[in-house]
Formats: structure tokens, C-alpha cells, sequence
């Protein structure tokens, strides 16, 4: 929101606002904006001078990883290359779903249909319309999730459900098979989150991601990169005294056979993934988006475009080049 204008910004007027690349640690961002976005992400509501707003707007993240799969989960965490007061645990809390950018398979000219289809301003105006149902429900008939999930991780869940389900299933007609197959990718990237917050803050404990069937059959969730890598998924990572990386395996958690050292690596500029039908992840990360709030129930991200915000050159990068401008009129000999 703008105080002098006292006009109500980006989420008060769109479905879904983006943030293009997010991560960078050497970021500058102000911590009071990471406050404002931690209550708005869990009320809905934030604060700007004396006044309380509500706005329904989804927030997306989206920012590129430096390192492989293993290699962060050695060493660090899945949200390593977040800015400095993004790490943080309260703030990563509200995030819904972790998308795994590098299962995410390159878009080729293969994958486009040959048949007809929506207008793109059409598609959005159905999906924005579907905003004011809620499909979150839907798998109650048949499954149940356990009673360690917290309030919060099922909010997550069934967010995610309802939108996956109203973009493939609008009009309810899907089998209990594939009912299952959302729910299960539903808490897959909740979970996803969670396994992280463990690694980086100790006051966060273990929950067993599982859910039960009509029969009372509970069926455990698991990533990808924890079937991939069990002996660098379950554990904590933590710093000794002097300097040196200690790590400890969570409690309760599975003990897989331990893998060789993931070797240090320089940043990859370039990148590949594969399909999740692989079964295995990329050498090189693309792309790791992290959505939150009412995810893929907001208009297609061609309608938000104009919401991408990008962090401007920062002062020092300008004062420095001024310097040098100047030193090169006063010594343009040595240049």
C-alpha cells in the first residue's frame, strides 16, 4: 500500500503475484517487508500506517539453485540461496508447496497440443471464477490424513488438493485412483517443506506425513530426494564452535545406507532436468518455485505478468561505477 496515496498495491487488485528471481543471499531486503508478508501469508491482512487491509492475492516465489540435490542436502538445506531474512523459519512455515524445479521437465515442441483450445483471457476468467469454490474436501470420502499433521500442514494440503483438483477435475468426476494420486502430491510438497524446517531450526519436531485409506491403512508420504538420498535427507545440519559443518541424523527418522561425500562444486550456469517419470533428479538445478497461499487456484501467470517484481541495482553498485568514471576523465591514459 502506498501512505501517500493511501491506494492498496499488487495484491489488492490480482489474483497472483510472482516474485521472479528470488533467491541471492547478498540481497538487500528490508526485514519490516518480511514481517508485513509473514502476516499477510498466514491472515491475510496487513498493516501499513494505522490502517488494517485484507487481500486474497497468492504469493509465488520463484529463483534458481546454485548447487545439485545432494550436494545442498549435505552441506545445507533446500532453501539455502534464500536472501538472509528470508531465512527464516516463521517466514518458510507459511509457505504451502515447494515445487522441485529440477524434476520439472524442459518445455519442448512436442509437449503442445494440436487440437483446439481456450483464449488464455477466457481459461482465466474461468479459473478466477472457481476461486469461490472449494474443493478441499473432496478426498474425504475415501482417505483421511493422520493426526500428527498440524493445523497448518493441513491447510497447506488441502489448498494445494482443491486447486489441482479444480484444474483437472472441475467437474468432479474423478476415480478414487486418482483422487489419491493429488492428495499424495498434495502433502509430497508440504512435506517437502517441512523436512527442511527440521534441518533448520531444532524447535521444529518430527511429523509423519500419512494418510489412511477407507480400510484405516496408513500410507506413508516420501519425497523423491528422501527415497533418492536417505543418508543426507534425515539429517540436521549444524555448526561447531570452530567453524567445522557437525551433522546428526533427526530422530525417528529412517536410516539409509550412507552415500560417498556429495564433492564440493563451483555454481552452474548452465541446466538440465528430467522428467519426474525418471525417477532420479538433475546434475544441475533450473528452477525451485515455492508457492504459497491458495496455489494454482488464481488466473494463470500470463494474466501477472505485470506483477513481477525484480530487485532494482543496489546504491553501491552505482556509487562505485561513478568513482570509476571519474578516475577514468581524471587518468585516461591508464584505461
Amino acid at each position: 500500500m502506498n501512505n501517500s496515496s493511501g491506494k492498496i498495491g499488487l495484491v489488492g487488485y490480482w489474483d497472483c503475484v510472482a516474485f521472479d528471481e528470488f533467491a541471492g543471499k547478498q540481497k538487500r531486503v528490508d526485514k519490516a517487508l518480511v514481517d508485513i508478508m509473514k502476516n499477510y501469508m498466514a491472515n491475510k491482512s496487513f498493516s501499513r500506517g494505522v490502517e488494517t487491509l485484507g487481500a486474497e492475492a497468492s504469493m509465488v516465489f520463484v529463483g534458481n539453485t546454485q548447487h545439485t540435490v545432494p550436494y545442498m542436502l549435505k552441506h545445507s538445506d533446500l532453501f539455502c540461496e534464500l536472501p538472509d531474512k528470508f531465512y527464516d523459519s516463521a517466514f518458510l512455515d507459511r509457505i504451502h508447496f515447494y515445487i522441485p524445479g529440477w524434476e520439472v521437465d524442459i518445455i519442448r515442441g512436442e509437449m503442445f497440443s494440436n487440437g483446439y483450445g481456450f483464449v488464455v483471457d477466457y481459461l482465466a476468467e474461468i479459473l478466477r471464477s472457481l476461486r469461490n469454490h472449494d474443493y478441499s474436501d473432496r478426498y474425504k470420502e475415501h482417505f483421511s490424513l493422520s493426526s500428527d499433521i498440524s493445523t497448518r500442514d493441513r491447510d497447506g494440503i488441502n489448498k494445494t488438493f482443491s486447486g489441482l483438483m479444480k484444474i483437472l477435475f472441475p467437474h468432479d468426476g474423478a476415480t478414487k485412483e486418482e483422487i489419491e494420486e493429488l492428495l499424495r502430491f498434495a502433502i509430497e510438497g508440504r512435506k517437502r517443506v517441512k523436512d527442511q524446517l527440521m534441518r533448520i531450526d531444532s524447535t521444529y519436531g518430527n511429523v509423519r506425513f500419512t494418510y489412511q485409506d477407507s480400510d484405516g491403512q496408513a500410507k506413508p508420504v516420501t519425497t523423491l530426494e528422501e527415497e533418492e538420498y536417505p543418508g543426507y535427507y534425515h539429517k540436521t545440519i549444524a555448526e561447531g564452535e570452530d567453524g567445522e559443518i557437525l551433522e546428526a541424523a533427526q530422530p525417528g527418522s529412517p536410516q539409509g545406507p550412507s552415500e560417498p561425500l556429495a564433492p564440493a562444486e563451483p555454481p552452474s550456469k548452465k541446466s538440465t532436468s528430467h522428467s519426474r517419470r525418471t525417477r532420479r533428479a538433475s546434475p544441475s538445478i533450473r528452477c525451485s518455485a515455492l508457492i504459497s497461499r491458495a496455489q494454482l487456484r488464481s488466473r494463470p501467470l500470463i494474466r501477472t505478468s505485470a506483477c513481477f517484481i525484480r530487485c532494482a541495482t543496489s546504491w553501491n553498485f552505482w556509487r562505485r561505477w561513478s568513482r570509476t568514471r571519474l578516475r577514468m576523465r581524471k587518468y585516461p591514459c591508464i584505461w
